[in-house]
């Protein structure tokens, strides 16, 4: 059974690569595919979600990372960074674990909400979201900080008109 511990720094360097083989699912989209090609959280990116916010990692039987997810906590909401487990470990509930673990967490301490901004429509994405209680926002019902998360990843090349933010709301 995998196991789900906080991030240690002998697991920084190992992140990275781990993010590269989770987004290879990318290409099989064909307007998407750069996205396997794209630049990924350096190593210093994921110290600093270690020391400023919440960094876990799901290991396998020998302690090694097969996937992580990081994210920080603005005003009364967790808010979901990055989620990734490893290509060939991917469909066996590793992320589903990953984000049961962080919702629980979000839960304890008293949260409000957890967010997070995806693809709308792969199945990997908006509708593995949906799954697990989150609801897409409409651009009325988005706050000030989530707007500018979407409006950021848009000016980074993601395509707005594909992408979304989603809230599971916690009270």
């Amino acid at each position: 059974m995998p196991l789900i511990r906080p991030t240690r720094e002998s697991d920084l360097s190992l992140l990275p690569d781990i993010e590269r083989s989770s987004g290879e699912a990318f290409r099989t989209i064909p307007e998407l595919a750069w996205i396997a090609d794209d630049d990924v959280q350096s190593a210093e990116a994921h110290g600093a979600f270690l020391r400023t916010g919440l960094s876990v990692v799901i290991v396998d039987a020998s302690d090694r990372p097969v996937g992580f997810l990081c994210a920080t906590i603005a005003d009364d909401a967790m808010h979901i960074w990055q989620l990734a487990v490893e290509a060939e470990r991917q469909g066996q509930g590793l992320g589903r674990m990953l984000m049961l673990a962080a919702i629980t967490h979000a839960r304890v301490t008293s949260l409000a909400a957890v967010t997070l901004t995806t693809f709308r429509d792969l199945a990997w994405n908006e509708h593995f979201y949906r799954k697990l209680g989150f609801v897409t926002l409409d651009a009325g019902e988005l706050d000030p900080r989530l707007a500018e998360i979407l409006a950021n990843e848009a000016t980074h090349g993601l395509p707005p008109e594909r992408r979304c933010a989603m809230r599971l709301r916690l009270a």
